[in-house]
């Protein structure tokens, strides 16, 4: 068996038509004739780029590996869990929901689609919309659908730099334009399209209007204030820890030591996407993997220690899926 080691991912470029031609400032040299909407990082079809396992998929190789790749801790063995991916949008995107486990279930689906967005930058004004406005039920949310105001129902938040926002499954829910999002979700991706302001795309209201909640805890993280770490050199911030997964951001500018285990037991692959700077990921016997902006490295969960070592400086999200079991988080809208 190929020994395995930190894992270089390529971007998938995805059209969208809110999306943009211009990616900065994740990806300033990238340039398209089409709107991109996302760049999925690790995808079931997302594939590394380094070493004796490029040009395969997360997806073949968590079949083939299992919980050496994936670990202990992860629902499926033989699945990769989490989806991580920038999200670039210049227009609204659709009014949209997607359903949580058990609704998924009911359609045969594996699992739902929880996620979270971590604000990478955002210009003045830009907003989301998150759940219903209080009172509004979803047979109301269904007769604006038809009268073409569904958007009226939404609650919307301004949103900023460096925050942390929760989307519980079951959240109605769509983006503005002027930001740039890294999305951390569940490895699914059942979407259910409500309203798509007159734009000539399939709606799925039947399974839309029957996975929406109207009450839901989603919203802005409340986190705790950041940690210095490395002597006071660095800092990690905890973002959000969720049943499905746990996301830090770190600011090193000293190497920093991590593990792929924690206080329960079990492990989890590590996913490391760089929102600035540059570093190299350390591991015993493999070779370094460089982790530069736009970046995302996946440090397989067999092998225990790994370290990161910034060139100069390196802010990086770092995503695994908890051991022990984890409630919704504390947030606000």
């Amino acid at each position: 068996m190929t020994q395995l080691y930190p894992l270089l991912m390529s971007p998938a470029f995805d059209p969208r038509p809110w999306g943009t031609l211009d990616l900065a400032p994740i990806y300033p040299n990238h340039k398209f004739n089409e709107k991109i909407g996302e760049a999925w990082l690790t995808g079931d079809d997302c594939r590394a780029t380094n070493g004796p396992l490029a040009k395969r998929s997360l997806s073949d190789l968590s079949k083939e590996f299992g919980p050496p790749l994936v670990g202990s801790a992860a629902r499926d063995p033989k699945r990769f869990p989490l989806l991580l991916k920038f999200l670039f949008p210049q227009d609204k995107l659709s009014v949209q929901v997607h359903p949580d486990d058990a609704t998924a279930q009911h359609f045969g689906e594996p699992w739902g689609k929880t996620e979270c967005w971590y604000v990478a930058h955002a210009k003045s004004g830009a907003q989301i919309a998150l759940g219903l406005k209080p009172g509004v039920t979803a047979a109301q949310l269904e007769q604006a659908i038809q009268e073409k105001r569904a958007e009226e129902l939404l609650n919307w938040i301004n949103i900023y730099q460096g925050e942390m926002i929760y989307v519980a499954g079951g959240t109605v829910h769509t983006l503005g334009g002027g930001a740039v999002l890294v999305e951390t979700q569940q490895q699914s991706d059942t979407t259910y399209r409500l309203y798509d302001y007159g734009r000539p795309r399939e709606l799925h209201l039947e399974r839309g209007l029957a996975s929406v909640k109207e009450k839901v805890t989603s919203g802005k993280v409340i986190r705790p204030a950041p940690v210095a770490i490395n002597g006071g050199e660095s800092r990690r911030s905890a973002m959000v820890a969720a049943p499905y997964f746990t996301v830090d951001l770190f600011e090193l500018k000293a190497p920093h030591d991590f593990s792929t285990g924690d206080e329960s037991g079990k492990d989890s692959v590590q996913i490391l996407v760089a929102i600035d700077g540059c570093g190299v990921v350390e591991t015993s016997g493999r070779d370094p993997v460089t982790l530069a902006k736009g970046d995302a490295v996946v440090v397989p969960a067999a092998l225990g220690e790994f370290t990161v070592r910034p060139q100069w400086s390196l802010e990086f999200l770092k995503a695994c899926v908890p051991g022990a079991t984890v409630p919704e988080p504390a947030t606000r809208l």
